[in-house]
């Protein structure tokens, strides 16, 4: 078995089967088959089941893919270091509010000492970002909601707390206050399922018997903070990315009596995964910094 074999093991996993795999890899079909054979083979367990002409991954294969992702990562990682690249380099992924927030200031400190290492940000919502984890897609994450998985380790970084926000003539804001009665009447501007945002909130209302049906769910905050802006709806969102809005007077935060909003940014990594040295580095630094780069959301 080498790294070869495993490589195109991946790849098939990745592609979905062998013709779309050896196409990636710029390799005949029968070599790519032939590899698939010879790691069966060689680990004396089937990695695939062949059923009309497709493949379906067997529990073993699960197993042997997830060490196989880090294995050549690790040996990609080592080559950059070798030749000189600085520390290599780091992929991280970002929940949109730290993204917004906190990533760029991470960002800029991190090139400014180690300007040799390749920084590449994905910016998703929590819940993808958890698959890319398991996928070994990148080497850690920065988020605001919760862990679903074992697998996955979280280490609680900042503190932050979501808000009620409406228009500056909306009953809300010339009260000061919302109570829990009150928001089913309203009409809802949420973040998509799967955002930690909209996570901490459903699961907050749910511990008071409530739910909500937003009418307008959005991926881009920006174009929710538009809305609330027009009067279409309210919305509850990270009052970090919200501080020049109410320091212009766009938008007003309104506490909710009796629901607790506040929440932890959390930085997540795999148990299984070795991290390298630039990712090390990235992390002992958003440690240092915690809120310092914190920028303003435009």
């Amino acid at each position: 078995m080498t790294l070869r074999h495993l490589k195109i093991f991946v790849a098939v996993c990745d592609c979905g089967g062998v013709t779309r795999a050896a196409r990636r890899l710029y390799l005949a079909q029968p070599a790519v088959s032939l590899a698939i054979h010879e790691l069966e083979q060689y680990y004396g367990v089937p990695l695939f089941e062949r059923l009309s002409r497709r493949l379906y991954i067997t529990p073993e294969g699960e197993r042997l893919l997830s060490l196989a992702r880090q294995i050549t990562a690790l040996f990609g990682e080592a080559e950059r270091t070798v030749h000189g690249d600085g520390l290599g380099r780091v992929h991280i992924g970002s929940s949109v509010t730290i993204g917004t927030c906190l990533m760029p200031g991470y960002v800029r400190a991190f090139e400014e000492r180690y300007p040799g290492t390749r920084v590449q940000v994905t910016i998703e919502n929590s819940g993808t970002l958890e698959e890319r984890l398991l996928q070994n897609g990148i080497d850690f994450a920065l988020i605001e909601g919760v862990v679903h998985t074992p697998q996955i380790e979280a280490e609680p970084f900042l503190d932050d707390e979501l808000t009620l926000v409406c228009p500056p003539g909306h009953p809300f804001a010339l009260r000061g206050r919302a109570t829990l009665q009150e928001l089913g009447n309203e009409r809802w501007l949420l973040r998509e399922r799967g955002s930690g945002t909209r996570e901490l909130f459903d699961s907050a209302l749910l511990t008071k018997g409530l739910r909500l049906e937003p009418m307008w769910e959005s991926i881009n905050t920006r174009s929710i903070v538009n809305a609330v802006r027009t009067g279409l709806g309210v919305s509850v969102l990270p009052a970090a990315l919200l501080r020049q809005d109410f320091a212009r007077g766009t938008l007003v935060r309104v506490p909710i009596e009796g629901l607790d909003l506040r929440r932890k940014f959390q930085l997540l990594r795999h148990r299984s995964k070795t991290l390298s040295g630039a990712a090390q580095a990235f992390i002992a630094l958003v440690r240092e910094l915690g809120a310092a780069p914190m920028d303003d959301f435009r």
